[in-house]
């Protein structure tokens, strides 16, 4: 029993320091996120202060049952999100299976794995919630979605042509639809890497697991929003006037629209915004904004020399005959400048 207990402590220290160092590497590099990086560090070295050599000579790889064990989903990682999930899902459950074996070896290792499990599910909430900020602050193009017939093929094309946000808004579907909808968008997301942003609806969002919301001047509140879908997932608010700004700004939105840059039938009596509210929002913003309202290449240009760097886009890809090359075109001009 004492060897077994051994082969499982040394194989699970291993398996937590080799999570933790995938992990590690992409805070380091990935993101440049230091502390976090750090702090991967330092739980791996703590845990390598009790990988003595009494539990590496108990290794017994030749006759480990285990080393051919697979499944397909380990085979696989689609996107960077899921490669870390499961690094950190590997390390969190070796942590659990070391504090519970460790009793019958080294109470304090128990002790001290437990703690360690706690600080990694700590990374788990930082990484993310980094993670999805970073990605919204690089996002130059935001598509917003119309119910269009091929919805899945043209926010798939766009996603081809380097879209990394996406905003599926649908205000005449059934609930039922919508939720299906979102939810095979939400995915499709996912699997390229991207953001997905689900409008008005903070239920749906949360049923599917979006990246987060986007409120409406006429929809719930940020803080309600938020409690919701909890700290780490992105809420954003449109925005036409000052007032609609100072507001988004106090409840802490992560990222605002500001329009109509130009009339446009997405949002039928609006008047183009005003150059006073443009100055203002270029002078006190302190969050990511997206200019939207009428934006296609032909005007890209015009809106950029406005002072915008980002845009959000509805008919201009969803209506796209090449949505991939629209897209492309996009982002060509958005990175220019």
């Amino acid at each position: 029993m004492k060897q077994a207990i051994h082969r499982i402590l040394d194989a699970n220290l291993d398996r937590a320091r080799e999570g933790l160092r995938i992990i590690e590497e992409w805070c380091r590099l990935g993101l440049n996120h230091q502390p976090l990086a750090e702090e991967c560090k330092q739980i791996r070295q703590e845990l390598a202060q009790w990988h003595g050599w009494e539990l590496r000579q108990a290794r017994d790889t030749p006759n480990d049952v285990g080393t051919d064990l697979s499944h397909p989903q380990e085979e696989v990682r689609e996107s960077i999100e899921q490669l870390l999930q499961a690094n950190l899902c590997r390390s969190q459950e070796a942590l659990r299976v070391l504090e519970e074996y460790s009793k019958l070896y080294e109470p304090k290792m128990a002790v001290a794995c437990k703690q360690l499990r706690y600080r990694v599910y700590t990374i788990e909430s930082s990484l993310f919630n980094n993670y999805r900020f970073q990605q919204l602050h690089n996002a130059a193009l935001y598509l917003v979605t119309s119910p269009e017939p091929k919805i899945f093929e043209v926010v798939e094309a766009a996603l081809k042509g380097g879209l990394t946000l996406v905003q599926y808004r649908d205000k005449e579907g059934k609930d039922s639809d919508r939720l299906e909808k979102a939810h095979r968008l939400c995915q499709l997301c996912h699997r390229y890497n991207a953001l997905f942003i689900v409008n008005d609806r903070v239920d749906i969002a949360l049923a599917v697991d979006a990246d987060g919301v986007h409120l409406g001047q006429q929809d719930a509140p940020v803080a309600f929003a938020r409690e919701l879908l909890g700290s780490q997932k992105i809420v954003g608010r449109s925005t036409t006037n000052k007032q609609e700004l100072n507001r988004a700004i106090a409840e802490r939105a992560d990222y605002v629209g500001v329009g109509p840059f130009y009339e446009t039938p997405t949002k039928p009596g609006k008047a183009a915004l005003s150059t006073e509210y443009l100055d203002y929002v270029k002078a006190k913003c302190p969050v990511p904004w997206f200019a939207i309202g009428g934006i296609n290449l032909d005007n890209l240009d015009a809106v950029l020399t406005t002072g915008a760097r980002r845009v959000a886009v509805v008919r201009a890809i969803m209506q796209a005959e090449q949505p991939t090359q629209i897209t492309r075109q996009f982002l060509s001009q958005l990175i220019r400048r």
